[in-house]
């Protein structure tokens, strides 16, 4: 009874120390920022979003809340255990790290460092002994279990590869790329970030009871009593795929990720019976991860990207929840074919054939395997008017994604996007008209302009005017104010003037910038 007494009480107190913690908070506000920034690039390419950033931030709180717990008694079970000290170079290891890059938030690299770290302090620098709150540090990372250390980050890349296979699909972010040679493809972003709340025992001298089994790492300290902390910590995931479905891109990470969590294990527990195990452990644990990341965009790069468009029909790159062609059971990968009967190759081709009827829509689709489906469903008023379907790029978009890893300061400074190459060429070109247009309706206004001039030389010849005396001579200010005037652009602009007013609302869907789509829906 006391036991399970001491239980409750130390639980409720760790738990309490979680809920106050600074670090998880600043943890899930990070993350929060982050998601809100991919539905702001997600409007910026496809003028909608898959999702809301809210229900995102949600689902990655009770994800990261119950994987943390997993782990906990695992941790709990295996008495591993840090002293605060070492809790708290850990987290400025891994903020330090941050800053070059958002993914070097993983503790293996943090977790590998220490390692390597306090096998440099023991063996080389012995008889450093700094006085203060570095001498403190110093004695904490001496002395801290690293090869517990290295067993907590195994569990914990084994709770993510978990986490992996039961959300990375859901937080998949479709967007479109621009390759070196200016092609532009379909691809996903899958990036998550877990907020874990890590309890674990800790030795203290209490006149409580002792732990009624015997853990695998420290050994008698447990003999003289112990208490529970909450260590908040981050878990992360990213990976960019234009080669494979997001739930098969998921499916093979996630297989990887526990492999390396399995080898790591293994080197973990064998340097807690072997020390000289211990820096080589620590190296594999920061090597294997980078090996997982550069094998899996050198597979990325060296596979033909399958969200682009085919002689067959139009590929669909990703489908809005709830929308009709949710309804209409079309998945990502698919090729729509025909549209109530009429083959469609464009997008433009696919939006006249949903209006030829705007009650009801047939669709003929080749699924990923290349079978044909057909699908039906009734059209309702106030639906989505092109049905909910991302479709894969053409040449024609506006934005394209930036693909590189950004550091912090980038992530929050910079937008994720930029625009596409074809569309500075076409805007540049659209200048260029605009301009030579504007050019010649000015040379032909200052003609007539000195045209008068002359015939107001011949009929007042003591207010003679030679073309010199003109301000700006025949090239500059004559020009602008021949611009000016609304008669110098009559003769140019004439059938323009004469067009009616588009009706409120015709430009639904397009965007205002270069009068090109903004949208891919379909």
């Amino acid at each position: 009874m006391e036991l399970a007494t001491e239980i409750v009480y130390q639980v409720a107190g760790a738990l309490l120390q979680w809920l106050l913690s600074p670090f998880y908070w600043l943890s899930m506000l990070f993350i929060a920022l982050y998601y809100r920034r991919q539905i702001v690039m997600e409007r910026r390419l496809f003028a909608v979003k898959m999702r809301s950033w809210i229900e995102q931030t949600w689902h990655t709180m009770l994800g990261g809340l119950i994987a943390g717990l997993i782990v906990s008694a695992a941790v709990i079970g295996l008495g591993i255990t840090f002293s605060r000290e070492i809790m708290f170079v850990l987290w400025g290891l891994a903020l330090l790290f941050m800053l070059i890059r958002v993914r070097f938030l993983c503790l293996a690299y943090a977790a590998g460092a220490l390692a390597l770290i306090q096998m440099g302090l023991n063996v080389f620098a012995q008889g450093w002994v700094p006085e203060g709150w570095m001498g403190t540090a110093v004695h904490a990372v001496r002395t801290f279990d690293a090869a517990g250390l290295l067993v907590l980050v195994a569990l914990l890349h084994a709770a993510e590869a978990w986490l992996i296979r039961k959300q990375a699909v859901r937080f998949a972010s479709p967007l479109f790329l621009e390759s070196k040679r200016g092609r532009i493809v379909g691809a996903y972003q899958m990036q998550s970030m877990w907020p874990v709340p890590l309890f674990m025992l800790f030795p203290t001298m209490t006149a409580g009871t002792t732990i009624p089994w015997t853990p695998l790492f420290g050994g008698d300290v447990w003999l003289q009593g112990w208490s529970v902390i909450a260590f908040p910590i981050v878990i992360g995931f990213s990976e960019l795929t234009f080669t494979r479905l997001p739930q098969e891109k998921a499916s093979v990470s996630a297989s990887r990720l526990f492999a390396y969590a399995a080898v790591l294990l293994a080197l973990g527990l064998a340097a807690k019976f072997w020390a000289p195990l211990l820096p080589v452990a620590a190296i594999m644990a920061v090597v294997l991860h980078e090996g997982l990341i550069w094998f899996s965009r050198r597979e990325e790069i060296e596979r033909s990207p399958i969200f682009t468009h085919d002689g067959r029909g139009l590929r669909v790159l990703a489908v809005l929840p709830d929308s009709p062609a949710a309804e209409l059971g079309i998945r990502t990968g698919e090729v729509i074919v025909r549209a109530n009967g009429i083959q469609v190759r464009t997008k433009e081709q696919l939006h006249q054939a949903l209006r030829a009827n705007a009650a009801f829509c047939k669709l003929e689709v080749l699924n990923y395997a290349g079978e044909v489906r057909f699908l039906q469903r009734a059209l309702y008023a106030g639906e989505h008017h092109q049905l909910g379907a991302l479709l894969a790029p053409d040449n024609r978009v506006s934005y394209v994604a930036v693909a590189r890893q950004p550091s912090l300061f980038a992530l929050l400074l910079v937008a994720p996007w930029r625009q596409a190459r074809n569309r500075k060429a076409e805007r540049a070109d659209e200048q260029v008209a605009a301009t030579s247009e504007m050019a010649d309706s000015g040379g032909v206004a200052i003609v007539s302009e000195v045209s008068s001039l002359d015939s107001s030389y011949n009929s007042h010849s003591s207010n003679s005017l030679d073309s010199s005396d003109i301000p700006g001579g025949m090239g500059s200010s004559g020009s602008r104010d021949s611009l000016s005037s609304p008669d110098s652009l009559s003769s140019s602009s004439s059938e323009e003037t004469t067009q009616p007013l588009p009706r409120r609302g015709a430009n639904k869907g397009k965007k205002q910038d270069g009068g090109a789509e903004v949208s891919s829906s379909v």
